[in-house]
């Protein structure tokens, strides 16, 4: 939502196509294929010691999925891929198109969501099958929304009413996960992933409760200094931090991590704080923040 709240400002075209794909894909095909090979080469074969067959090696490129979270990067291939398409549809067509727009897609996903979750639950298995080039389909409607509420604001009652939904479909959420197992019909019906409605209401409450908190909040030169240099580092620590968390759980007393609240929070405040140390640093070597 934040890329398509930035990506889809018209002024981002004004060149053309070309010259937006210029200035955006390189960064991100440099990006992929660096840490596709770092994953898969150093994390799965070296350090987690696997031996992956000629399957598997098929099955991480064609699923655009060489490690858990680099799924990301041909999602947000895929987007910037349209984006000037999207942008165009939008451009002149007034703050309505855009909400329509994007309410048309979010709504089409999640039924789709759905649909498939009924028929798993009666017993005809209908998985939604992503591989690399179709990883940002589902997240088109989450895209659109980004430029469709940048500029809403709520107060009052309305933002009240926003925070209390969105603090319980977060809520709801986390309890789902507890209970799947017990509860087939909501699993069903509201299925638990990235576009089922739960995580949908979520998504939205959160990008519109903080945009309207923060609309009013001018930051000091200081302190935009700081956020430029966190905003600018943020990718690379999403694409660095399972590396480091996957070596920290090798370590006491992390190795229990999985079982106990108390450590996992310690562990996320640790591969925070090691993640942004890392990317502050291979930002500042020539040769490594190509990759970040």
């Amino acid at each position: 939502m934040i890329s398509g709240a930035l990506i889809l400002e018209p002024r981002q075209f004004e060149a053309g196509a070309a010259s937006f794909y210029r200035r955006r894909l390189p960064r991100l095909a440099i990006a992929l294929l660096f840490w596709s090979l770092f994953y898969f080469i150093v994390i799965r074969t070296l350090f987690s010691q696997l031996s992956p067959t000629r399957l598997d090696i098929a099955q991480f490129v064609l699923d655009g999925k060489p490690y858990t979270h680099l799924y990301f990067l041909w999602l947000i291939i895929g987007l910037y891929a349209i984006a000037p398409i999207l942008a165009a549809f939008l451009k002149d067509g007034g703050p309505r198109r855009a909400v329509l727009f994007a309410g048309i897609v979010l709504g089409v996903t999640t039924i789709t969501a759905i649909s498939s979750s009924v028929l798993g639950g009666m017993g005809a298995d209908r998985p939604l099958t992503l591989l690399s080039l179709t990883q940002w389909v589902p997240y088109v409607g989450f895209f659109l929304a980004g430029w469709a509420l940048r500029e809403v604001r709520l107060s009052g009652g309305r933002l009240l009413a926003a925070m209390l939904v969105t603090v319980g479909a977060v809520a709801i959420s986390i309890i789902q996960y507890g209970i799947r197992p017990a509860a087939p019909l909501l699993e069903a019906l509201a299925p638990l992933s990235y576009y089922g409605p739960v995580v949908t209401v979520a998504s939205l409450g959160v990008f519109l409760c903080l945009s309207s908190l923060w609309a009013r909040w001018v930051p000091g030169l200081k302190t935009q200094r700081v956020l430029r240099e966190l905003s600018d580092s943020a990718f690379g620590v999403f694409l660095v931090h399972f590396a480091i968390m996957v070596a920290l759980r090798r370590m006491e007393p992390f190795s229990s991590a999985g079982g106990s609240l108390l450590l996992s929070a310690l562990e996320w405040l640790v591969v925070v704080i090691l993640s942004f140390a890392v990317i502050f640093v291979m930002r500042r070597v020539p040769g490594l923040r190509r990759v970040v």
